[in-house]
Order: C-alpha cells, then sequence, then structure tokens
C-alpha cells in the first residue's frame, strides 16, 4: 500500500523560501524534483498561483497533480545522479514548451537524503541551454512523424552533452526515407543492429537508445526509418556533395549529413565531436541548431538547519 501524501514542514518553508527567491530574481519557475507523494492542495495553497513545474521518475508519484494544475513530466532516470535528472527536468520542461528556452528556474530537489527535499538552485537556462521545442520541429517540412524525429533529436541531444566514459562523441543520424538513404551508404565494418528484430531495434525503447550512445563511439552513421527502427548502424554516408555549401570549421560529418540530406528526403542529425552543438539538415542546408544543457550550471544553495538538538 502506497504511503499517504504528505508536506512537511521543511518543504514548506523551502517552498515559501523559493517563492522568496524566485520573485527576486524574476524567475518564470519553481520546479520540484518529486520523489515521493506530496499533498498537492497543501502545495497550491502555499505556492498560490506562481507557475509550478513537478517531474518524477514515477508516474504515481505525480498522481492527482493535474487536478491542482501543476504541470508534470515523467523522467525515467530512477538510479541516476541528482545532477543528470535535473538537466532532464529543465530541458523536458522546455520541450514540452512548459517554459521558454530563456526561462529562470528556481528548482527544489533531494540532494542528500532520498525522498526528503532539502536542496534549492537558480538555473538561469539562457546561460546554459538550447533546446528544440515541438514547434521548432514541426517547421520542418517533413514527411517524418514529430515523434520520431523529436526522439532522434533527444538522442542526440544527449549524445552531445553527455559523451561517453568522460569523454566528447559525435554522431550521425539520418531519419527517414531509408531505403533511398541506404542506397548511398555501406557499413563500416560490423553493424552492431544488424540480425535484430524490427522490435528490438525501436528508437522509442529507452534500452535502445542507451545501446545507440555506446554504439556512437564506433565511427559511422545511424539510418533511421520514418516509423523509428534503427535500419542500420555504423554505415558510410557517400551521397554526392556538388550542390552543398557549409560554413567554415565543418567536419566531414556535417558534409556527410548535409549531402545525404540533399540527395534524399532525409533529415540528418550531426552532433559536433568538439562541441556536442547538434545541427538538423534538410535539404542540404542547417535547419535549426541546438546547443545542449552543459555541466556549468551557478548554483544558489540553500542551507536548512532543522530545529532540534544541535
Amino acid at each position: 500500500m502506497a504511503p499517504p501524501p504528505k508536506f512537511s514542514e521543511q518543504l514548506e518553508l523551502l517552498c515559501r523560501v523559493a517563492l522568496e527567491v524566485g520573485r527576486a530574481d524574476e524567475a518564470d519557475a519553481l520546479l520540484l524534483l518529486v520523489d515521493r507523494r506530496l499533498d498537492w492542495e497543501k502545495l497550491r495553497q502555499v505556492v498560490g498561483e506562481f507557475h509550478v513545474l513537478l517531474a518524477a521518475d514515477e508516474i504515481g508519484l505525480l498522481a492527482g497533480a493535474a487536478d491542482h494544475n501543476f504541470p508534470t513530466l515523467l523522467l525515467h532516470l530512477p538510479d541516476s545522479p541528482v545532477f543528470e535528472r535535473l538537466g532532464q527536468a529543465v530541458i523536458g520542461c522546455v520541450a514540452e514548451e512548459f517554459i521558454q528556452p530563456a526561462a529562470n528556474v528556481v528548482a527544489l530537489y533531494s540532494a542528500f537524503e532520498n525522498g526528503v527535499i532539502d536542496s534549492l538552485s537558480v538555473i538561469r537556462l539562457d546561460e546554459h541551454l538550447g533546446r528544440l521545442t515541438v514547434r521548432d520541429l514541426r517547421q520542418l517540412e517533413t514527411s517524418v512523424p514529430l515523434e520520431t524525429l523529436k526522439t532522434a533529436v533527444d538522442l542526440a541531444v544527449d549524445i552531445g552533452r553527455e559523451g561517453r566514459e568522460g569523454k566528447p562523441v559525435g554522431a550521425l543520424l539520418v531519419v527517414g526515407d531509408h531505403r533511398k538513404v541506404l542506397k548511398f551508404c555501406h557499413p563500416l565494418g560490423y553493424d552492431p543492429v544488424r540480425g535484430y528484430q524490427s522490435a528490438e531495434r525501436k528508437l522509442e525503447d529507452a534500452k535502445v537508445r542507451e545501446a545507440l550512445k555506446e554504439i556512437a563511439q564506433l565511427d559511422g552513421a545511424f539510418i533511421v526509418s520514418a516509423d523509428g527502427v534503427v535500419a542500420a548502424a555504423c554505415q558510410h554516408v557517400a551521397a554526392p556533395a556538388a550542390d552543398v555549401t557549409l560554413s567554415k570549421g565543418l567536419g566531414a560529418r556535417h558534409w556527410a549529413a548535409a549531402a545525404i540530406s540533399r540527395a534524399t528526403a532525409a533529415v540528418a542529425i550531426a552532433v559536433s565531436e568538439s562541441t556536442g552543438t547538434v545541427r538538423l539538415f534538410q535539404n542540404g542546408e542547417v535547419m535549426l541548431r541546438i546547443e545542449p544543457f552543459r555541466r556549468a550550471m551557478k548554483w544558489k544553495d540553500f542551507e536548512f538547519q532543522p530545529q532540534g538538538d544541535d
């Protein structure tokens, strides 16, 4: 049986402090990383009309929040460090258009004791975040379904932001028109996705995305069908680039992305190994650019001393 929702005096005090900080800093929202069920009615009484966002790793922790007009976000990162959960929460809120990419956010979360919200930070997204929204993607005139494109872009941003084992990683994903795309490709060696059933290669599967992050360390592109199935990996893309023009400083991966998007109806997504920047190519041109959320956040920590014995 699930424990009843609670709202401790400590959490009420932290919320009130967060509101004061938010008003002084002209923050656009208060974000709570929820680790246990809370009394939403009490939270609404404390925050009033202030814009409050909720994020959690379990859907049950957010049950009933929408009844009190709290936008919610499911993270699916139960074993990740608090920084990664916090980062994913803010970029997820931007992607869902709960806040703008240039917003200031006051965040409350559990940093020291699981299930107890005990820390406060101020995040200025315009200094650290460039993130595609659904509205941005809808501007692309493509036959690739929006959900497939968004999932591929989110994966590319994760690769650009996280790298692998502390090292930066570049990548190229070519999405849509995969049969024609594959005519311009040849494998660079062993294809890690070859031999798997289509159901085992769906980009919507979190396990598949994690596997692709590992494979991204190898050379070559991922070819993804419009319905989100990874058709091939570790592919050398060799489309003609005669009519392609790119800015100085962009390397072979970006030229390949531009060329294949010109030669086919696919959208190519290139991740820069040196900067983590993600660029979307269509018809040979850069249509959108994303600077992933980085680790250099500004922290304003609030130290709470609970009442009791010293």
